[in-house]
């Protein structure tokens, strides 16, 4: 073997195991979890509301796996097509089988993850492949509608009362109902007993009726 074919082997493992640490710190840094024990499982969703591909999935709060993969995914049973979230999970995190799971956000406009609730231990623990059916978030523009339709409805009851519609319209605009109602108040106060007769009168009424 000479001199020349021996550097080059040399050259050729130190570029090897150089490529070797590089990819490792790599994978590390990016949180690849190619060389951690852990399972990979579903979660179907109807509306993600903008999660991505790597984004946190956290069980009771802790950060214990990423999402991986999503795709498009159409139920025959629900006869509509579905998100599907695919996430590693690493294997110190026992999920229940009847978990529930959402897309929730850090913060207010923060970044999107998938947060998981935990479910009974009775219900037995999900393994590798298992699949969750998620709680779809409400979208936003569903709440902007929904808060607009209030408003608007409050100003129409605004507007009514204003107008003297209904009996609270009638009462703070019509001056004949107020004086009324504060005579009455005023003669039952005077002479509390009318009430009784009156109680009285009504249970005879309803007596005579049966």
């Amino acid at each position: 073997m000479d001199a020349k074919f021996k550097f080059e082997m040399k050259v050729g493992v130190f570029v090897f195991v150089g490529l070797v640490v590089f990819a490792y710190i790599v994978f590390s840094i990016s949180d690849f979890y190619i060389f951690k024990p852990g399972y990979r499982i579903k979660v179907r969703f109807s509306f993600v509301d903008g999660i991505q591909a790597s984004a946190p999935i956290r069980y009771a709060g802790v950060e214990v796996g990423k999402l991986e993969n999503i795709k498009f995914y159409y139920s025959k049973e629900k006869e509509k097509t579905e998100v599907e979230l695919k996430g590693w999970i690493t294997k110190d995190a026992f999920i229940e089988k009847n978990a529930e799971a959402y897309i929730n956000t850090l913060g207010v406009v923060g970044e999107k993850y998938l947060e998981i609730l935990p479910g009974t231990r009775e219900a037995g623990f999900l393994a590798d492949g298992d699949e969750l059916i998620g709680i779809d978030p409400v979208p936003m523009e569903k709440i902007t509608h929904r808060a607009y339709e209030i408003t608007e409805n409050l100003q129409k009851f605004t507007d009514g009362l204003k107008e003297g519609q209904g009996t609270i319209g009638k009462l703070m605009t019509d001056d004949s109902v107020y004086n009324n109602l504060e005579e009455f108040t005023a003669d039952i106060k005077a002479h509390p007993w009318k009430l009784l007769i009156k109680g009285r009168e009504k249970s005879v009424d309803k007596k005579k009726t049966r």
